[in-house]
């Protein structure tokens, strides 16, 4: 598919690896990530690690993008399928217990307090959209972004997501998404909750 001069494509899994490093720098200033992984001297390995489980999740859904040269990707999960499982809940868990120690508990209310927020309507949920810094501002988050918001036009289904930078917000409301609150995370940043309805 292109989309404002990028070729999209759903991701395969010999994609995952490079994207899990792309996604690590996209997110290495992120104020939620930061708050997972305060040590800015580890984090980029923390986050390689989390994005790969994201990945590794998320893949075979079906509606993971990326483009040429892996720039980026949108990591979505179509209606219902939002929440993991427990056996993914789990492993989540003991992956990153080593770097969250005496932080788990805290992290994990704030994540708690983030999916109470899922909207009860079905919708498809953009759970990661990253490009790497070096190429930011080139358009390739609006690409990404276009297969599924076409795919909610089409089948009159909204789309959600949470914003954990304030910058991003007016990004995504170029898009049709809309802020619905903010959320104190606990001793940590604010997230914005953010939902589009479909195009009439």
């Amino acid at each position: 598919m292109i989309g404002e001069r990028h070729t999209v494509r759903r991701v395969a899994a010999g994609d995952r690896e490079a994207l899990a490093a792309v996604l690590a720098r996209s997110f290495h200033d992120d104020p939620v990530m930061s708050w997972f992984f305060p040590d800015p001297e580890r984090r980029q390995a923390q986050n390689r690690r989390f994005f790969a489980m994201r990945l590794r999740q998320l893949v075979p859904q079906g509606e993971t993008y990326t483009v040429d040269r892996e720039l980026g990707a949108a990591l979505w999960a179509p209606p219902d399928a939002w929440r993991l499982g427990l056996l993914e809940s789990l492993r989540m868990g003991v992956s990153l217990f080593p770097a969250l120690g005496r932080r788990a508990a805290i992290i994990a209310r704030g994540v708690d307090m983030i999916e109470r927020r899922h909207p009860a309507a079905p919708h498809y949920y953009l759970a990661v959209l990253g490009t790497e810094p070096a190429a930011q501002g080139q358009g390739i988050g609006g690409a990404l972004l276009g297969p599924v918001l076409d795919e909610c036009d089409r089948e009159g289904i909204g789309a959600y997501l949470e914003s954990s930078k304030e910058r991003n917000i007016d990004f995504y409301a170029r898009y049709g998404f809309r802020v619905l609150e903010e959320v104190r995370m606990p001793k940590g940043p604010p997230v914005w909750p953010m939902w589009r309805d479909p195009a009439a």
